[in-house]
């Protein structure tokens, strides 16, 4: 029994061993075939993390090559710009240094003038000092020779001198009040024959109504607000192209057109009835009316001149002439019509050279073309005899007519029998009863003159005196004057008026400066 305890125990302990070895083999076996899974695992692993890594190697490298050009541009570009602003900088520092440099020569110059010229004042500051020493000694020695040979100090010199100056005074200080009375008596008699006249003219209010306005008749009374506009730019629009004040009153389906110059006013007369008869009033419509009657009224003058020469009976006459004399339709005298004047006075020179055996045709030729300066007398310095004989000789009429234009005022010495004709025709149809007025001509010149003040100044583009003188309205050329120099333009136009012009009452003064940007859609 114990013996087959002891193989049996021994079986269990081969078993054991054998299991055990067994096992052990197994573990190992085991254990080996996971080491080499691991490493084939760690290998693709490894390899992964190459390949991940290589790739984003390759995009970290892309992303600074994008990030280099970038950063590279911008250089370049700020660099670009930054030689530029440097070439321009460079370009301003030559330039000043040229600028410096032609000042420094000019001042070098101007310095060395002043040194010749104050080394040339000190010279003649010597000369002169020593001039007068000379001259003191001079006057010394003139003063004590002349107290030898009169035998009287300078003391008894002087007190006979003053006595006889003082009886001198005297005397001429008589003849002096005596002469001044004179003058205060004519004086006062022109001044009582002045105020007389004015008074007597003042009841002809009628005649200077109808020189200076023009009534325009309107269909009804609601065209006047399509005149006046929205804030009244229509009517501002039609003043200012024209020069006129337009006056829209009580008065029912009627607009008076206020002017002293009639050209002005007959333009803006033909420009009102064709703005009514078209319908269309607004601010362009209304400039382009009146630039359209103003070339028409060019050709109306021609044929106004033209009409008078065939009234007259001449020809030959030139073509300017004959335009000058148009002009004269539109040109008054003391209220009397140039034109028509000027046909009267050849009428009369014709008669009275058909009396006296003279040229006739030529009488009427001087008669008709006397008064032609007078178309040109407010742009030409002079008088209007010696600027319508200027134009006579210069449109190659003949001597004697110019000759007689000159002197028909007797500026000149009338050298001609039909110079003097021309003095007595022109006095007989300007004193003729009811001929003249001559309050509308002194108020149609101080107009003038306050225009042509106003026209003196640079910058201005035009002038116009509305409200029977009572105000000037100057429109200024935007691009010479800004608007503090044209506040300063109606300043000095303001105290040029108070200095040169004689007026009632006070003068407005407006300055308009405007600018105006237009485009077309197209």
């Amino acid at each position: 029994m114990e013996i087959g305890s002891m193989i049996y125990i021994g079986f269990g302990i081969l078993g054991a061993i054998f299991f055990f070895f067994v096992g052990y083999i197994l573990r190992k076996y085991t254990a080996r075939m996971k080491i080499k899974h691991a490493e084939e695992r760690s290998k693709i692993i490894v390899e992964d993390a190459k390949k991940e890594a290589e790739a984003r190697r390759r995009e970290a490298q892309l992303e600074a090559k994008d990030l280099l050009l970038k950063m590279r541009a911008e250089f370049e570009k700020e660099s670009k710009e930054r030689r530029r602003e440097l070439g321009q900088l460079e370009r301003r520092l030559v330039q000043r240094e040229e600028n410096l440099d032609r000042r420094i020569d000019i001042l070098e110059k101007k310095e060395k003038e002043a040194e010749v010229r104050l080394h040339e004042l000190n010279a003649r500051k010597k000369d002169i000092d020593e001039k007068n020493e000379k001259l003191a000694t001079l006057v010394q020695e003139e003063k004590e020779r002349l107290q030898k040979i009169s035998g009287m100090t300078v003391d008894e010199a002087k007190r006979i001198l003053l006595k006889r100056l003082e009886n001198d005074v005297k005397q001429e200080s008589a003849y002096m009040i005596k002469r001044l009375e004179e003058e205060a008596k004519e004086k006062a008699d022109k001044e009582a024959r002045k105020i007389i006249g004015l008074a007597i003219q003042k009841c002809a209010a009628d005649h200077t109504v109808e020189t200076t306005i023009s009534v325009v008749n309107l269909p009804n009374d609601d065209m006047k607000g399509r005149i006046i506009g929205r804030e009244g730019r229509n009517i501002r629009a039609l003043e200012m192209a024209t020069g006129i004040d337009v006056i829209i009153d009580d008065t029912p389906e009627a607009v008076i057109l206020s002017g002293f110059d009639m050209v002005r006013r007959e333009i803006a007369r033909i420009a009102l009835e064709r703005l009514l008869e078209d319908g269309r009033i607004h601010p362009a419509r209304i400039e382009e009316v009146v630039e359209k009657v103003k070339k028409e009224m060019e050709a109306t003058i021609r044929e106004e001149g033209e009409k008078a020469i065939f009234d007259v009976g001449l020809h030959g006459i030139h073509p300017e002439l004959i335009k000058l004399l148009g002009r004269l339709r539109y040109r008054t005298s003391y209220g009397q019509n140039v034109l028509q004047h000027s046909k009267e006075v050849a009428y009369i020179m014709g008669g009275m050279a058909g009396e006296l055996k003279l040229d006739f045709n030529l009488a009427k030729r001087i008669g008709l073309l006397h008064d032609i300066g007078k178309a040109l007398s407010h742009e030409v310095e002079g008088t209007h005899a010696k600027i319508g004989s200027d134009m006579a000789r210069k449109y190659n009429e003949p001597e004697i007519v110019a000759h007689a234009i000159e002197a028909h005022h007797q500026d000149i010495e009338a050298k001609t029998l039909l110079a003097v004709l021309v003095q007595a025709a022109d006095s007989i149809s300007a004193t003729r009863p009811g001929a003249r007025r001559e309050t509308l001509e002194t108020y149609i010149k101080r107009l003038e003159k306050l225009e042509s003040i106003a026209d003196s100044f640079k910058g201005v583009e035009k002038a116009f005196a509305i409200q029977a003188g009572r105000e000037i309205r100057i429109m200024v050329k935007p691009e010479m004057l800004d608007d503090v120099q044209a506040t300063v333009l109606a300043r000095d136009i303001k105290k040029k008026i108070e200095e040169g012009l004689e007026y009632p009452g006070q003068i407005k003064v407006t300055v308009i400066r405007e600018t105006r940007a237009i485009e077309y859609a197209k």
